[in-house]
Order: structure tokens, then C-alpha cells, then sequence
């Protein structure tokens, strides 16, 4: 009987306990002996490892977070805490690995996988930044939550005249702003791919007023180089060249809670079923991605180092939309 663990990483999505469900239900389905690792890459250099039956993970398919817990481990990042958590898996006859995050965890996944573990990840992060993957889980749920607030801002937005700059989260990449743009109908969009200046807002916002609009919404990423505030202080500074009273409402991490929403627990199973199919198959050392509309491996060597490219031409679709 194969003895196969499996843990969540880095930062916490919806969804992540749906794949947990699926991955756990499918190893028991197939004869697995499956096992859950608490807190991430420093519970397994800890030994902190569960076993897990099928009702171990009921009623969790609609629970937002990881009820395994996570972490973010500077020990894991070095040689010997990799061999420290290579131990404790060989330690108690544990075959296989499958972690479920993104691309930090997907980086010692990989790391893992490079020293003989057979190991298989799962693409998991809000960002969605991983190569090997269209969407990740947790994207969309944090996507809808950051366009129910958008939607909530621009009522306030209307009744008042004002200007919103909406920070959404993302890291470096721009995704979850510009898609919140798209859906949200904002007038303007920061995003980190496209360097961009105050004064080059501060035009599409002119524009949008001289065009009748009464109010705007402008959407920021998280890590792009100019910030919400720095947009909010050069905006104070230069206000009467506006038009717009302005306000500024950071989601922050509001965006990774909540219960994911079906598209999230759907893809989180898809995901979760696959990667036991695959190493049930012999096959590891892979991320399990959606492609188009099928759930494909792609080996992690390929995904190690490489954030997923925002496509522009969105970026050009947010811009002829705002008119």
C-alpha cells in the first residue's frame, strides 16, 4: 500500500480544502494510505503529520482557508531543512508528496522532487501567476470579491462624485486588478507589468469627467511600483486639476476568505482527483494545471523560477472599455 502525504503552502486560497477532499477521498478510493501534513513545509521538517480517512475531510469542501494550516518556511529554502523534511517523510515509509500552493511551494515541491521524492503539485494562489496553468485555485473566488466591493464602492462613488482607488491584492503580477477592472467597469487600472506615472492617471480621470462621468473607479495592484498611496498623495496635492473627490479602500487580505464559490470547488477537485491519478500512474514531479479545458501535467522544472505573463491585450480591452 502506497503511504502518500500531502500539505498546503504560502498563502492561503479558497479551494484549498476542496483539493485537500479530493486528493484524501481518491488515495482512499484507490487503496492509499493517506496522511495530512499540518502547517506547511515547517510541519513536515516537524514530523507534524495526521492520518486522514475519507470522513476525516466531510464538510469541508466549502470551507475557506486550509484546515490543514500553512506557512511560509525560510528553513525549507535551504539544503538542510529539505533534507530535515526528506527524513521525517522516509522516516515513517511515506512514498509520495503532493503539495497544494503556489509558486513558492511549487519551488520546493520541485526541490523535493529533485533530491528522488515523487512529488505532485497542485496550482493554488489568488495571483494566478503560475506557469503550467490557466487559472489557479482561489482565483476566481478572490476575483468575485474583489468585484463585490468594487460594485459596493462605485454606489458610494455615484452618491457622492467621487474617485475610488481600489488596491487589490497580487503581489507582482496584475491579473486580479486588471480582471477586477474588466468586470468592475473602472475607468482607469494600475497594474505592475505596465509602468505608468501619476500625472498619466490623473489624465484618464480628466477624460472620464470631461466625457459626463460624475465618478470613477480606479483599480491598483498590490506590488505595482506606483502605489494607491502615492496616487492618493499626488491626487491630494493636485486636486483641483482632478475634478474628483478621492478615496482609497485597500481589500488587502479580506480577498483570500470567505467560502470559495463552485467554479473554485470544482476546479479544486478536478485538481485534487488528478494529481492521485497521476501518481497512481507513476507520474510525478509535475504540476496539475487546467489547460484550456483539460486538467494536464506540466513538469515543475518548467515551472520553477517563471511567473505567468499577463496578456496585454486584455490590458488594451480595459482601456477602450473605460470610455
Amino acid at each position: 500500500m502506497k503511504r502518500v502525504a500531502v500539505l498546503t503552502s504560502g498563502g492561503d486560497s479558497p479551494g484549498m480544502n476542496a483539493a485537500t477532499r479530493a486528493v484524501v477521498r481518491t488515495g482512499v478510493s484507490r487503496g492509499f494510505e493517506m496522511f495530512g501534513v499540518r502547517r506547511g513545509y515547517a510541519g513536515l521538517m516537524d514530523g507534524d503529520l495526521v492520518p486522514l480517512g475519507a470522513r476525516d475531510v466531510g464538510g469541508i469542501i466549502h470551507q475557506g482557508g486550509t484546515v490543514l494550516g500553512t506557512s511560509r518556511c525560510e528553513e525549507f529554502k535551504t539544503v538542510a531543512g529539505q533534507h530535515k523534511a526528506l527524513a521525517e517523510l522516509r522516516s515513517r515509509d511515506l512514498s509520495a508528496l503532493i503539495v497544494i500552493g503556489g509558486n513558492g511551494s511549487q519551488a520546493g515541491a520541485h526541490a523535493l522532487a529533485a533530491q528522488g521524492l515523487p512529488v505532485v503539485g497542485i496550482a493554488s494562489t489568488i495571483d494566478n501567476d503560475l506557469v503550467g496553468t490557466d487559472v489557479s485555485i482561489g482565483t476566481t473566488t478572490a476575483l468575485d470579491t474583489a468585484l463585490d466591493a468594487i460594485d459596493r464602492l462605485r454606489v458610494t462613488a455615484a452618491s457622492h462624485q467621487r474617485a475610488f482607488l481600489v488596491e487589490v491584492m497580487g503581489r507582482h503580477c496584475g491579473y486580479l486588478a486588471l480582471m477586477a477592472a474588466i468586470a468592475g467597469g473602472a475607468e482607469a487600472v494600475v497594474v505592475p507589468e505596465v509602468p505608468t506615472d501619476p500625472e498619466s492617471v490623473a489624465l484618464q480621470l480628466r477624460s472620464a469627467r470631461q466625457r459626463g462621468k460624475s465618478h470613477a473607479i480606479v483599480v491598483v495592484a498590490e506590488g505595482s511600483k506606483l502605489g494607491a498611496e502615492e496616487l492618493a498623495r499626488y491626487f491630494r496635492e493636485h486636486g483641483e486639476r482632478l475634478g474628483f473627490d478621492l478615496r482609497v479602500s485597500r481589500l488587502g487580505h479580506i480577498q483570500r476568505g470567505g467560502a470559495p464559490g463552485a467554479y473554485d470547488r470544482l476546479l479544486a477537485t478536478r485538481f485534487g482527483a488528478a494529481a492521485i491519478e497521476r501518481l497512481d500512474a507513476g507520474e510525478h514531479g509535475i504540476l496539475i494545471g487546467l489547460h484550456g479545458s483539460e486538467v494536464k501535467g506540466t513538469p515543475l522544472s518548467e515551472i520553477v523560477d517563471r511567473s505567468r505573463p499577463l496578456d496585454m491585450r486584455l490590458l488594451d480591452l480595459a482601456n477602450v472599455l473605460a470610455a
